[in-house]
């Protein structure tokens, strides 16, 4: 039927009939086994044993009922009567010579009804209950998900910005690299004509022409250090890719690139043929 098999003994015990088991089960269905042995055990009833059958009525005692004056509740034993004070904590009873009529069977089965919807909706409510605990935990759940997740892509852009404004240096530091390799060419091939240039006046015996030296362009110089006419440099920071790294060495502005490349045959091991310019596309033979 629903009810707790210890329960059930015990309310047999207590009320000797099948109708006050019911109703002392209907007084007794919140309360827990341990509770209500607990409780007979305070008592001290039937010598301090709580799983004592209190004494019925007699069959040849007048039948009477015990009632609660504070309630109006009636019981047709003093077991009931006890369970009911121990339940609501009424201490006012008075006997009553009304005799409580015995229940019929339908009587008995829609009791048996109520007490089963009884439990059911506390059950219902239980679980209505667990069905909002668990709605509360899933938001909280996805609450802190999507922060999480928002963190995450917060970092991820800026980490992509970094990365982005890292690469826009890069190639800003490589264009101007560029530019300042392009310019010292430049000046180390004028430097180089006027040289030829003056020594083929010294072994015609004439006097070696004078040339203008013309300043380099904005486009072809990008040191911070201001614009310098090519006739003021003098070193050459060459940037040498090859096949064992890169390399990065000084040399005078006058120095050939047969130099140059005896110069990276001593440091690497090995010769070199030829060097190629990126931009623009060029080679130049050693």
């Amino acid at each position: 039927m629903g009810f707790d098999k210890h329960k059930a003994e015990l309310a047999v015990k207590k009320s000797g009939g099948l109708q006050d088991a019911l109703e002392w089960l209907e007084i007794n269905q919140e309360r827990s086994y341990e509770e209500i042995v607990a409780s007979l055990g305070s008592t001290g009833n039937d010598d301090n044993d709580p799983n004592a059958e209190p004494a019925s009525l007699q069959a040849c005692e007048q039948a009477r009922s015990l009632v609660c004056n504070e309630c109006g509740k009636k019981f047709r034993s003093q077991a009931q009567a006890e369970f009911h004070a121990s339940k609501t904590q009424h201490v006012d009873f008075a006997e009553s010579e009304e005799e409580i009529a015995q229940l019929t069977r339908e009587e008995k089965k829609a009791r048996l009804e109520e007490l089963r919807q009884k439990l059911a909706e506390k059950r219902s409510g239980m679980s209505e209950q667990d069905k909002i605990d668990k709605k509360r935990n899933e938001e909280i759940r996805r609450k802190s998900t999507k922060e999480t997740q928002d963190i995450k892509e917060d970092l991820e852009k800026k980490r992509q910005l970094k990365e982005a404004a890292t690469k826009r240096k890069e190639k800003q530091e490589e264009v101007e690299a560029k530019a300042r390799i392009k310019a010292k060419i430049a000046a180390d091939r004028e430097q180089r004509r006027l040289k030829a240039e003056k020594d083929k006046a010294e072994r015609e015996g004439r006097a070696a022409p004078a040339f203008a030296v013309t300043a380099p362009t904005a486009s072809t110089t990008l040191s911070p250090e201001g614009s310098k006419p090519a006739s003021g440099y003098t070193e050459a920071r060459l940037r040498l890719q090859t096949s064992r790294g890169n390399l990065q060495k000084t040399f005078p502005v006058t120095t050939t690139l047969y130099e140059v490349a005896a110069a990276l045959t001593q440091q690497t091991g090995y010769e070199v043929q030829s060097f190629t310019q990126n931009f623009p596309k060029k080679t130049f033979d050693t």
